[in-house]
């Protein structure tokens, strides 16, 4: 059902809900249900790699959020199917103007299915007051590999994210057993963003989590094999068989190259097959 901008708005700002199920048909990954209220869509499925992943663009079409706003997207893989989900370009978070601004993500994954969710860099402007959530369930052969960069401010106009609030959730579950969490607060002024134990006063931030049973020591060896640009920090480690990456720097597209050339590396493993960039990301 299709809701219209008066239904879906209200004072306080867009109140958006995607919500994706995705089945396995045949040998053929689909893009099964789909329902959206308010800005918040999905575009054609696509199929770079042939029937077995589907490749699926989310757009947020006002282009940035502002405080009030509100964005959800729940996405469901049933057994043995394979998603791929990114973004056609930056998320841009305006200045709030004292209103929080939010996104909530909820993602459970079968026995046996794959989801990669990739977006492209989020963009923290001056003045944002941001909340993220993200929960991920995963069944006990299910695979999860997501990744997020973050840039606190426009690093291209010369801004600095100065005021503002941010506040992040990450759950990762396998059946009822937690295996990953983590939560923040920071501020502007917080101790956390300059400290060395910190995020060492770096204007980027990325994460890469991999949750796909044991890694084999051999690839965590490889994978530290790696490295990003100089002048960037970076670091590998496993804890309950999630595989986690951090980058410390100061460019979006260099953390993006860094993640993308562990994935080329990973991706066999957790998925059985070779990393294929998303044609949006060339666009």
């Amino acid at each position: 059902m299709r809701m219209t901008s008066a239904q879906a708005t209200t004072p306080g700002g867009w109140q958006a809900e995607l919500k994706l199920q995705f089945e396995q048909r045949m040998g053929r990954s689909l893009l099964a249900r789909r329902a959206h209220r308010g800005p918040l869509v999905v575009q054609k499925p696509l199929y770079p790699e042939g029937d077995a992943v589907c490749h699926a663009i989310i757009v947020h079409p006002p282009g940035g959020v502002v405080g009030g706003d509100q964005l959800s997207l729940q996405v469901q893989l049933a057994s043995s199917a394979h998603a791929l989900l990114t973004t056609p370009g930056a998320g841009k978070w305006y200045k709030s103007g004292g209103r929080l601004a939010s996104q909530s993500l909820q993602f459970e994954v079968a026995d046996g299915a794959v989801l990669e969710w990739l977006p492209q860099e989020n963009i923290l402007f001056d003045g944002a007051e941001v909340a993220w959530s993200s929960r991920i369930q995963l069944s006990t052969t299910a695979v999860y590999a997501g990744w997020d960069i973050l840039c606190f401010g426009r690093q291209a106009s010369g801004e600095h994210w100065q005021r503002g609030v941010l506040g992040q959730r990450l759950t990762l579950q396998r059946e009822d057993r937690l295996l990953w969490q983590e939560r923040s607060q920071l501020q502007p002024d917080s101790l956390c963003m300059q400290s060395v134990a910190g995020l060492r006063g770096c204007p980027v931030v990325g994460n890469f989590v991999v949750a796909a049973g044991a890694v084999p020591a051999a690839l965590i060896d490889t994978c530290r094999e790696i490295v990003p640009d100089a002048g960037a920090w970076h670091g590998i480690s496993v804890v309950q068989n999630v595989l986690a990456v951090r980058y410390l720097g100061h460019s979006a597209s260099e953390a993006r190259r860094y993640f993308e050339a562990l994935r080329q590396v990973l991706r066999p493993w957790y998925a059985a097959r070779a990393a294929l960039a998303p044609r949006v990301w060339n666009t």
